[in-house]
């Protein structure tokens, strides 16, 4: 959807991942979507990071966030994984957590056995799609808000937000 709003496709294949470069606001962004394993993802991020030399505190990542209900989000200057294998990959890879991030609320799991691969792979009753179309539109949004205003602007827009 990103990608869409700003008139590019991410279809450039390289650094483990589809990517792209696109002008915004006289900056030069690029739109990364890793293509490996989810919990390889750092991989793909330090490839496009080094050879473009971005500092981490330039890199945005976007990604789902079970302990958020469906349609919220949170913006984030930095910190920890929280449990996500990713994110956890990423700071790894980048050797810091000091990268901001807007996590996208998909909603916990149903009961504390219920399996937490099985539970993210999982569909989305009709209730948890409009709300996550909500949260998947402003998702870009707060993204170009950090690039263009800073990430304090970008949780004062949209951090609990909600349909």
């Amino acid at each position: 959807m990103l990608a869409d709003s700003l008139g590019c496709k991410v279809d450039k294949l390289k650094f483990q991942g589809l990517y792209t470069q696109v002008a915004y606001q006289g900056r030069k962004l690029f739109l990364l979507k890793p293509q490996t394993y989810m919990n390889l993802s750092g991989r793909s991020v330090l490839q496009l990071s080094a050879y473009f030399h971005i500092p981490p505190q330039h890199i945005i990542v976007l990604f789902d966030d079970i302990s958020l209900e469906p349609g919220r989000l949170r913006v984030r200057a930095d910190g920890s994984a929280g449990g996500h294998n990713g994110i956890k990959s990423i700071i790894q890879e980048l050797g810091s957590q000091s990268f901001p991030r807007v996590k996208i609320g998909v909603g916990g799991k149903p009961s504390a056995d219920y399996d937490l691969a099985n539970w993210v792979l999982s569909g989305f009753s009709a209730n948890e799609e409009k709300a996550l179309a909500f949260s998947l539109a402003n998702a870009g949004k707060a993204a170009l808000t950090i690039v263009e205003h800073g990430v304090p602007e970008a949780a004062n827009r949209f951090n609990g937000s909600h349909p």
